[in-house]
């Protein structure tokens, strides 16, 4: 493959690949690997272009970092020094957010499922709003706000009916879907009137979200265009007035070259443009935008690290060469058939001189991280850089095998800063406890 860079990258004056100043290959031998390498000038200029978008247009917004893409300590308190909010979508992230000292009115909970502790949690932090998913999580919800005798601002998840163009398993604004309130079946309008009739809930307004890494804009505008419409109804027929709309996330990002996502500004002008069209022409008060870029935020400016190990040829069919990772680290091939590119960290630009087939370490057939990769001639002990790991890699990091989650380093301005420690073999039994 042709080096394509991302952010601060760069290949440095000795031929190796540079990350936020710093050079891969020291990286990988002062922290080990596999590494997880965040370029914090990376996330920091998306932060600030989605919220200097917002201010161009003059639209009053949140934009709150979806935080499933990767979830740490100092992630949350670098979007809380960018000015951002935070979804969450479980009570361990939103444990973890306080401990970050994040803004409790800046955090929004999330999810499906929400036990009866993870709401009380929300509601003793006093955060900022929970969205409701179901018509279950309204009676627990005043359950609860009744035994405290609390209130909370809530927006209620709504499924327009959008099927956005991407993966089966991460569409979610389709009729059929685990996710919120049907806008077509009536369910969304009788969520309403039951959230409106209880005096603990402020309802300030209605989420969405219709799917993940979309490379267009029209599922985002008729998503928008639809709510809109039905908020015009709803406040004639209801005399309900949304505050808030929050058009969740979901933009798509570059992991492979034939990927063509839309610069992040393009999403928000045009989404804006809908919202603004429907509320003009019907006397609409134009509502607070909220959005939820994770993915976007975080996706490109991780890379991961490998250590090349064997190689394994099947003539005439393929070779294999494996790397100390795989699943354990990046479940996303195997899981979603997930596409990446990498490149040698020493030598980024030497021409490809053959194509092998980047196999994980763990002890199953399916611990693919890259099917077909162009590379140099590579050699056991050099390091092998896959870009794009920044979303759902660290987060979605498990212990198959028994094998320990890889550390994680920040890098700006020539320095690094390990902001997730290398789990430890003696982590992995911390909480074994023996038969006899």
């Amino acid at each position: 493959m042709a080096f394509e860079s991302f952010g601060t990258m760069r290949v440095n004056e000795v031929g190796h690949l540079e990350i936020g100043g710093v050079d891969t290959l020291k990286l990988a031998q002062k922290y080990g690997t596999p590494l997880y390498v965040y370029d914090v000038a990376l996330i920091k200029e998306r932060a600030r272009g989605f919220k200097k978008t917002f201010e161009e247009l003059g639209v009053k917004a949140q934009v709150a970092y979806a935080s499933k893409a990767f979830s740490a300590i100092a992630i949350y308190q670098l979007m809380q020094e960018e000015g951002l909010s935070l979804d969450v979508v479980s009570g361990g992230e939103l444990y973890t957010a306080m401990q970050a000292g994040f803004p409790a009115e800046r955090i929004h909970f999330h999810g499906n499922n929400k036990t009866r502790h993870e709401m009380e949690m929300a509601i003793e932090y006093s955060i900022g709003c929970i969205v409701i998913d179901n018509f279950y999580e309204i009676e627990l919800l005043a359950e609860i706000l009744r035994e405290k005798e609390a209130s909370v601002s809530v927006l209620i998840r709504v499924t327009p009916g959008i099927e956005a163009h991407t993966h089966d398993y991460i569409l979610t604004g389709q009729d059929d879907s685990k996710f919120g309130f049907g806008l077509t079946n009536g369910q969304a309008e009788d969520a309403i009137k039951r959230v409106l009739a209880i005096d603990d809930f402020q309802l300030i307004g209605l989420h969405c979200h219709i799917g993940s890494q979309i490379f267009e804009t029209t599922g985002f505008k008729l998503a928008a265009h639809r709510i809109m419409e039905q908020l015009v109804i709803w406040r004639d027929g209801l005399g309900f007035h949304a505050d808030v709309l929050n058009l969740g996330g979901g933009f798509g990002v570059r992991y492979t070259a034939d990927d063509q996502p839309l610069p992040p500004s393009q999403y928000v002008r045009e989404i804006i443009a809908d919202v603004r069209e429907v509320a003009m022409a019907n006397n609409l008060d134009m509502p607070e935008i909220w959005i939820e870029p994770g993915r976007s935020l975080v996706g490109e400016a991780g890379t991961t690290l490998y250590t090349i190990g064997s190689r394994k040829e099947v003539p005439e069919i393929r070779s294999y060469v494996a790397v100390d990772g795989g699943m354990s680290d990046n479940i996303r091939p195997s899981l979603y058939e997930a596409k990446y590119d990498a490149v040698i960290a020493e030598r980024p630009l030497e021409e490809p001189a053959e194509t092998v087939s980047i196999a994980g370490k763990c002890c199953e057939s399916g611990d693919m991280l890259i099917w077909d990769l162009p590379l140099p001639k590579s050699d056991a002990g050099e390091v092998l850089a896959v870009f794009c790991t920044g979303a759902y890699g660290y987060s979605m990091a498990n212990n198959y095998n028994r094998i320990p989650r890889a550390a994680v380093v920040f890098v700006e301005n020539g320095e690094d800063k390990l902001v997730v420690a290398r789990e430890t073999y003696e982590n992995l039994v911390q909480l074994d406890l023996p038969l006899h």
